[in-house]
């Protein structure tokens, strides 16, 4: 008889969490959902108090999963969906924290004028009551789910001072404690703001023109692709596009940081969020809001600030030895020295109750994520997309630079200035078989031979059989004759390369200035054709700036030709030259490069230079706007071509990772410190609570400075 095997169905969710603030309400978390059937993983980011859970959807449901986030005492919604029920008001909680203060004031006020000790106590436990409301709660459902959170150590040191009769002191650490959980909250707050702030840069609504070209203001949401929108001077434009009607210069400082506007035109492409200049635009949507360039930006910010880098790895695990190995202590000295040597029990559960404040080891947890998340968020404002903290913390290890040219070190901006027939070609059939071919291309090159017949009105052949042979040209049929173009490599691999040619590939004319040469034949070279290109502005900037951050090494690798390829190296001040490379030649010379001096980072376009990118210990995509395989090649890209942004990136990635380190070393010696002070009996509960409280509050204020890097 058949059974009937019922197959799992792999399901991920992405919920908010209201109330998950730090690493311990995690634990609770983990503890309460890995009791539930079906569920298979599940991944929490804090600051972006974010849940991600794979489960068994024929075992598992979403609204189970809410309901025992619930029973943490937590809530919890899915992502893209509205929460359910009312959220507790910061106002309210500011009030209860307000209340404690003023209770603490007026016990002690009563107890310095030796009033009625009963009228002290009730002010004090008032101030207990009011203070310890919302972490009392917490404490509830941490005890339930069998975990000590800091909510659960306060409870119990608050009630221990409460029994030794401290009444004052329970009831100010009780109010330091929850003014100091405030002002963490909105700490927190204001470092996830740090990304949603990206998320206002665009506007609500827009203008468009119907058919029938009346104007009618709409959501952004209602637009779809290949609607015209009207965008005025002075406005951000809503949406990606291609500009259909108009002139305006457009500040893209916004999506791509750089830092003068750049004139649009009909045809141009136009990203959303970027603002208009002096004219009005009519601009036809090509992409929804959902995914633009800016969407995407976005998207990939708050998954790299998920992305754990090795350091937090490392707190993570140190923490979870940590605390359990200071509540052991802490048991200890509560209970041997009163058993084994007669000491005062109320001295030494008060020395333990401290010991137990200190415990928490939130300061330390939170100080590597804010400080990657400011970092990350930073750079997005300047057009660096950064994409995990791991690959931050590579940036800042990097020793040595090797360069793409055309197109990173060079403005890609091409332009033909010379074609030498031979073997009784003329210059206009040599375009024109070019250009025929070349207009399959995708390569600067290709594109630059193209639009120079087209100047010409030399009108383009048919094309059959087009084959692209990377790093080295291109192949096809052109009017059924075999034609290929493509560097002095390929031609001397075919063996069909001259003594003439080589005469004028070496010559003045050809090598001097930086031009790049392209053969044109088949069965024989009917001519060459010299390309030039000019290194970008900044470039000697970049390289000088690079030498000053500590880079030991700059070099060149490209597929060009040596004597273009040294002409650009010596402009602008490498310190290596590396021509005529294939794409897998690039990947043994970054190999290579990386034996010599430790960490590198390629610098490409993304796609061209995929191989070398990946194989780079930092592959670095330049003017990836709008292009989403670039966006998703490289570890870190840059939104345009702007080179003096790699030695942002580089300084940016070194200040993070001292940030976290010192942060790390703070917060261990103020623990270290308290550990002993509280085993000698000279730390109080208050002071306890100040140095773990402030601490954490001192690493978020410490990582938030990144914001302004």
């Amino acid at each position: 008889m058949a059974t009937c095997q019922v197959c799992e169905v792999h399901a991920e969710s992405v919920f908010k969490i209201e109330g998950m603030d730090c690493h311990e309400e995690v634990a609770i978390l983990e503890k309460r959902l890995k009791k539930i059937t079906g569920l298979e993983a599940l991944h929490a980011d804090v600051l972006s108090q974010r849940l991600t859970i794979q489960y068994d959807a024929a075992k598992l449901n979403t609204s189970t999963i809410a309901e025992a986030v619930a029973q943490t005492g937590m809530r919890a919604w899915l992502e893209h969906e509205q929460p359910t029920g009312v959220a507790p008001s910061a106002a309210t909680r500011r009030l209860y924290v307000a209340l404690a203060g003023v209770f603490v004031a007026i016990g002690m006020v009563l107890e310095y004028f030796g009033l009625d000790r009963r009228l002290v106590v009730a002010a004090y436990a008032a101030a207990i009551a009011s203070g310890g409301i919302y972490s009392g709660r917490r404490a509830l459902h941490a005890a339930r789910s069998l975990a000590l959170d800091i909510n659960v150590l306060m409870l119990v040191a608050v009630a221990g001072a409460m029994v030794l009769g401290e009444w004052g002191e329970g009831a100010t650490v009780v109010f330091l404690f929850a003014l100091a959980q405030l002002l963490e909250a909105r700490a927190m707050e204001r470092a996830r703001g740090a990304i949603r702030a990206l998320m206002d840069l665009t506007p609500a609504e827009a203008l468009i023109r119907d058919a029938s070209g009346a104007f009618r203001r709409v959501p952004v949401d209602a637009i779809a692709v290949g609607d015209l929108v009207v965008v005025k001077p002075g406005e951000k434009i809503p949406l990606d596009g291609m500009v259909a009607a108009g002139e305006s210069h457009v500040n893209q400082a916004p999506v791509t940081g750089e830092s003068l506007p750049a004139e649009k035109g009909i045809g141009d492409e136009v990203f959303a969020g970027t603002i208009n200049g002096r004219g009005a635009l009519d601009v036809r949507v090509t992409r929804r809001r959902g995914d633009s360039t800016l969407a995407r930006i976005i998207d990939m910010v708050e998954r790299a600030q998920a992305q754990r880098a090795p350091s937090q790895t490392f707190v993570e695990r140190f923490a979870r030895i940590y605390t359990p190995v200071v509540l052991l202590l802490a048991l200890a000295i509560g209970i041997l020295p009163p058993l084994l040597l007669g000491a005062s029990w109320s001295d030494w559960i008060y020395r333990a109750l401290v010991l137990l404040v200190i415990s928490c080891p939130c300061a330390l947890v939170i100080s590597t994520p804010v400080s990657v998340v400011s970092a990350l968020a930073a750079a997005a404002r300047k057009g660096v997309l950064i994409k995990g903290g791991a690959h931050l913390e590579r940036l800042a290890g990097v020793r040595c630079v090797a360069f793409d040219k055309t197109g990173t070190l060079t403005k890609g901006d091409l332009r033909v200035v010379a074609v030498t027939p031979l073997n009784g070609a003329v210059p206009e059939r040599i375009l024109q078989l070019a250009a025929s071919l070349e207009a399959r291309s995708e390569h600067p090159i290709g594109t630059a031979i193209v639009a120079r017949a087209r100047e010409q009105a030399i009108a383009l052949s048919s094309v059959e059989q087009f084959q692209s042979l990377p790093g080295l040209g291109a192949e096809a049929l052109v009017d059924g004759r075999r034609v290929v173009i493509g560097n002095h490599r390929l031609f001397e691999e075919r063996g069909v390369c001259s003594r003439e040619v080589h005469a004028l590939i070496e010559a003045a004319t050809l090598a001097a200035g930086g031009q790049t040469m392209v053969i044109v034949g088949a069965e024989e070279p009917i001519g060459i054709i010299g390309v030039s290109d000019r290194p970008r502005e900044s470039a000697r900037e970049a390289v000088r700036m690079l030498r000053e951050h500590g880079i030991a090494h700059v070099a060149l690798l490209t597929g060009d030709h040596a004597s273009a390829a040294q002409a650009l190296g010596d402009a602008v001040g490498v310190d290596e030259v590396r021509a005529g490379l294939l794409p897998e030649d690039k990947v043994r010379g970054v190999e290579e490069l990386r034996g010599r001096f430790g960490a590198l980072a390629m610098v490409g376009d993304g796609i061209n230079d995929a191989p070398a990118l990946a194989a780079a210990d930092v592959g670095i995509a330049m003017g990836v706007a709008g292009s989403d395989a670039a966006l998703e090649t490289a570890d870190v890209a840059l939104m345009a071509d702007e080179l003096l942004k790699i030695p942002y990136a580089l300084r940016l990635s070194r200040a993070t990772l001292r940030n976290v380190r010192a942060n790390i070393v703070f917060s261990l010696g103020l623990k270290a410190a308290f550990l002993v002070m509280a085993v000698m009996g000279v730390a109080t509960l208050w002071m306890a609570v100040v140095a773990d409280m402030g601490a954490t509050m001192i690493v978020m204020a410490n990582a938030l400075r990144l914001l302004r890097e």
